[in-house]
């Protein structure tokens, strides 16, 4: 036994090895080339796969690495599902993820049926599949980018990521009816639901009473801490497949289940040590399965691609625009939900695994999913420039931005006596938490200025907010010369710049310091400086004071250093508590 066994562990581990230095070589080459990894870990499957060098043929040491992958990626996707944010979602992202979940799948189901995919027991669920597929969008890739452009924060980033994790949970609702498609009858589905609910709530109320006290026993032993967490992920995926689930369901549900109790975070910092080990495994696994590329399945993939393009902006501008979020903020999370999911190309491969495809080109999809990829990667990251260069082409078309009933509803006359006559002395320009706490200031220390002060932003939430509250606020871009002119810029005595360049979109704080000082040689401007070096520039480019954040927090950070070092830093928490009480700023 052990000399018939032992070769097949040797091709193992070799395939393993050859997998891994593959992915890494390519991932450092994407990596230099600012392409998302997973790329390069299709690419590097695809190279080293039958297809490719035919390094790694073995088709079962390619079904063990892949499978192996593929459990613990839901496992990990399960943890980042959290519960109490898609419980707490606001309406605007759920009646926009309603729309796209059920729409998307709805439209890719029909265009599907109508290209001839089948969609019947015995005969294929191939439109299903697909129209599924097609619907979600990229957890990893949109997160990436929304960091790297410090957009997570923002009106736009909450929904996308507000979108994606409702779009997570439609996923294990379809995986909770997956094993029962070919016998589609109410009590089937009911059957298979019933199995669901028998393995969420035992998960659930494991990982309640029993898992805590387990980890807490063992928190200071970090590598139990990840035996423990795997294990955990195994046994539930073994107790799925007991009943009749699979042990993707099982490790996607452990996953869920892990990150509600009190120990989520640790578990998760301990397991993500793995997490880039077996995504690597699963992505070079199906690359590997990626047949060699065709003109059939290049044609495939592009219609992939214009199909997944297309029902992002029918059922994500939609929602978004007739709930008056504006054309801005209508069009961004269209932009960024521009692409097929990680979770896309495990549905296909579940699928096959099921015998429930029996025409859909697996390789057209992870074709469709790179190019995506590549597209919405590039497009994201220039998003702003994109939205203000559709916004007028929209606005000739007919559909109205929030600042439309303002500028088109007065005549030339009217809106000048406006500006004559209701122009406001302080304009803050531009919306963020510093300009939040600096009217909780206002109001708290100079009640009589806060009637002075108006708003300039294009957050429709914050502006709608700051009117509630008896504020002045505009909607309108500050790249826009146009919108500083019908704010009000040539009567106002103080300009308060409040966005950092960091922050800013389509304008730097030098350009519109510049561009103020133009329109109001007399105002006094005040602008935000995040380098030192910039104080100078500021200040010959028209700023009468140019701020420095970052003086202000050293000074507070030295001040609790030396409270620290007097043994008074609680009675400086103390005092700062006593300032956070009762503060109701609109960005808290």
């Amino acid at each position: 036994m052990p000399v018939a066994f032992r070769p097949a562990v040797h091709d193992l581990i070799r395939d393993i090895s050859t997998c891994i230095a593959a992915a890494w070589l390519l991932g450092v080459c994407a990596q230099w080339l600012r392409q998302p990894v997973l790329l390069a870990y299709l690419v590097g499957g695809f190279l080293i796969g039958p297809q490719g060098l035919k390094w790694v043929i073995h088709q079962e040491a390619i079904d063990i690495i892949s499978e192996m992958g593929l459990i613990f990626l839901l496992f990990m996707i399960g943890l980042e599902i959290d519960l109490k944010k898609i419980s707490a979602a606001g309406r605007s992202i759920t009646l926009t993820a309603l729309v796209q979940i059920v729409g998307g799948a709805a439209l890719g189901v029909a265009a599907a049926r109508a290209i001839g995919f089948p969609l019947s027991p015995g005969a294929g669920w191939d439109a299903l599949y697909l129209g599924v597929a097609c619907a979600l969008s990229s957890t990893v890739i949109v997160v990436k980018i929304l960091y790297d452009k410090r957009e997570l924060d923002t009106v736009a980033g909450r929904i996308t990521l507000g979108v994606l994790v409702l779009q997570d949970l439609a996923v294990i609702l379809f995986l909770a009816i997956q094993p029962s498609l070919d016998h589609l009858q109410v009590g089937s589905i009911a059957w298979s639901v019933l199995k669901v609910a028998v393995l969420l709530a035992s998960a659930l109320t494991v990982s309640r009473f029993v898992l805590p006290p387990l980890f807490r026993h063992v928190a200071r032993l970090p590598e139990l801490v990840l035996v423990g967490a795997l294990a955990w992920c195994f046994s539930v995926g073994q107790f799925a497949d007991s009943l009749g689930l699979s042990r993707e369901m099982g490790a996607l549900v452990a996953g869920v289940a892990l990150s509600t109790f009190p120990y989520a975070l640790d578990v998760t910092a301990k397991v993500t040590s793995l997490r880039d080990f077996f995504v690597t495994l699963f992505f070079v696994g199906l690359g590997m399965r990626i047949p060699m590329p065709t003109l059939h399945m290049f044609a495939l993939a592009l219609g992939y691609v214009a199909f997944v393009i297309a029902s992002r902006f029918l059922t994500i501008f939609p929602p978004l625009y007739l709930l008056r979020s504006g054309l801005r903020l209508s069009l961004l999370p269209s932009i960024n939900l521009c692409q097929l999911s990680e979770f896309s190309l495990v549905l296909i491969s579940l699928g096959v695994k099921e015998n429930h495809l029996k025409q859909v080109d697996a390789g057209g999809i992870s074709l469709a999913f790179v190019l995506l990829a590549m597209l919405s990667s590039f497009v994201m990251m220039r998003s702003d420039g994109f939205v203000r260069g559709s916004i007028p082409f929209l606005k000739r078309a007919g559909l109205q931005d929030l600042d439309d009933g303002e500028t088109q509803v007065k005549t030339r006359d009217q809106l000048a006596a406006a500006r004559e006559h209701g122009a406001a002395r302080i304009l803050l320009l531009g919306f963020f938490r510093t300009a939040s706490s600096v009217l909780e200031e206002l109001q708290r220390h100079a009640p009589n200025l806060i009637h002075e002060v108006a708003v300039v932003d294009f957050n429709p939430l914050a502006l709608n907010e700051l009117k509630r509250r008896g504020i002045k606020a505009l909607y309108g871009d500050l790249s826009q010369r146009d919108t500083l002119i019908h704010a009000g810029i040539g009567k106002a005595e103080v300009l308060v710049c409040t966005i950092p360049d960091s922050l800013l979109k389509g304008v730097t704080n030098l350009k519109l310091v510049r561009t103020l000082r133009e329109l109001n040689p007399t105002a006094k401007i005040i602008a935000p400086a995040e380098l030192l070096a910039d104080v100078a520039v500021l200040r010959r480019a028209g700023a009468d004071y140019v701020s420095v954040s970052r003086l202000g927090e050293s000074s507070d950070l030295l001040e609790a250093i030396q409270a620290a070092e007097s043994g008074l830093l609680g009675e400086k928490q103390t005092h700062l508590d006593e300032r956070l009480k009762d503060r109701t700023e609109v960005l808290p």
